[in-house]
């Protein structure tokens, strides 16, 4: 039996191109490796980049983690045409009266004005709420759709850093609502769309409600979470990403600057796992005052 060279040509040819893959760093002392040989090592995939071994990738992150600890993109504060408290006034939530005491009160605490207004029984929680919304433009969300159990692949310690939580997530639909009790952290967007590929829809909630549904997050099968609260070189944390690499045998990795942390995701054939750098330490060594973040996302290093 003959068979014709126009069916198997495209298969040869396409098994023939995937058996050669060249490490992207320069440094690597095999450049060519037999990606699709059995038995060989698959490398890890860092955005359009494709390392041949662990060691090629930990070179390799050093590079981006180094980028990303010293980059601060500031992202100046938004400044509404009212304050929270000449907003409540307006609203009839408070009197001027009452801002002025509570002012006072709150300096002579050395507290947020809201907590002061809170324990002073002055306004509500929601009365908060509906205030921060106005100033931000984005709704609040109706109290039926707090208390709900919702799966999630967000860092925990992020979402607690930026007072946020999911309140809907859906990967079929790829979408993800979000709801903020202070403000709406732009680099949280920006990063959850960058490694999760979902739509992010912002919205705000209240304290009480931060912390009810909170209880009701639970993590997707297979999801980890490291936090190193002390990074060190951009080599050590390089390292340390390449023993979570091996743990669970790392196939794809991508990296974002969130807020104050170096959020690195490495996916595999054991589940994946989030590592999460914080850089307040870091940056505070370095005399650095920050104001809010934002940044274009850094998915690989050559």
């Amino acid at each position: 039996m003959r068979l014709s060279s126009s069916i198997l040509g495209p298969a040869i040819d396409g098994a023939l191109s995937r058996v050669h893959a060249v490490c992207d760093l320069d440094t690597c002392s095999s450049r060519k490796v037999l990606r699709s040989f059995p038995g060989g090592r698959r490398g890890i995939r860092v955005g359009s980049h494709w390392y041949c071994s662990v060691d090629c990738f930990v070179q390799a992150a050093g590079a981006t983690l180094f980028a990303l600890s010293n980059r601060r993109v500031v992202e100046m504060p938004r400044i509404p045409r009212l304050s929270l408290g000449l907003l409540m006034i307006s609203r009839g939530y408070m009197t001027a009266e009452q801002l002025r005491v509570a002012s006072e009160q709150s300096r002579w605490r050395g507290e947020d004005l809201e907590i002061t207004l809170i324990q002073l029984g002055m306004v509500t929680e929601k009365q908060l709420a509906a205030a921060r919304s106005a100033q931000w433009g984005y709704p609040v969300l109706a109290q039926e759709h707090i208390g709900r159990i919702v799966q999630s692949d967000i860092p925990p310690s992020i979402l607690q850093s930026c007072a946020a939580v999911p309140l809907h997530y859906s990967p079929a639909a790829k979408r993800v609502l979000i709801g903020f009790v202070y403000r709406i952290e732009h680099s949280l967007l920006k990063s959850v769309e960058q490694m999760t590929g979902c739509r992010v829809e912002p919205c705000f909630i209240t304290a009480s409600d931060l912390a009810e549904q909170s209880e009701r997050l639970t993590q997707v099968p297979g999801y980890r979470e490291v936090i190193v609260e002390e990074p060190g070189s951009p080599e050590k944390m390089a390292h340390a990403l390449g023993r979570a690499a091996v743990e669970i045998s790392a196939e794809k990795a991508e990296f974002t600057l969130c807020a104050d942390n170096i959020w690195a995701r490495l996916a595999g054939k054991r589940g994946f796992t989030d590592v999460v750098y914080r850089l307040q330490r870091a940056w505070a060594a370095q005399g650095w005052t920050q104001v809010g973040y934002f940044s274009e996302p850094v998915s690989s290093t050559g």
